[in-house]
């Protein structure tokens, strides 16, 4: 069984199904993540709207659900998907492309 923390919520890494690549960090509710497997398509829960969110709604960047990974703990979820354009909301690719350098 998921373990969804205090508020409800599960981080969830977003990975290229093809290349590996980690594309962003984004929290699931038990409702958005009801809807990805129903759809087909990622949604979130929004922190910050406190509202669930269908990623690529308004951009036409939607993440396409290949296969879905829960962490040895049931308190985090991988989940590989085809995108269908940038997955950052700055237009990059990936939602890391900057490097730490000094803390």
């Amino acid at each position: 069984m998921l373990k969804f923390d205090e508020k409800g919520l599960i981080p969830v890494i977003i990975q290229d199904a093809i290349n590996g690549e980690v594309l962003m960090l984004g929290y699931m509710n038990q409702e958005s993540l009801k809807r990805t497997l129903d759809s087909g398509q990622v949604w979130f829960y929004s922190r910050s709207r406190q509202e669930l969110w269908h990623k690529g709604e308004t951009s036409g960047s939607f993440l396409n659900v290949r296969s879905m990974f829960r962490d040895c703990d049931d308190d985090a979820l991988l989940v590989q998907v085809e995108a269908a354009g940038p997955v950052c909301h700055t237009g990059n690719r990936s939602c890391f492309f900057r490097e730490l350098k000094e803390v």
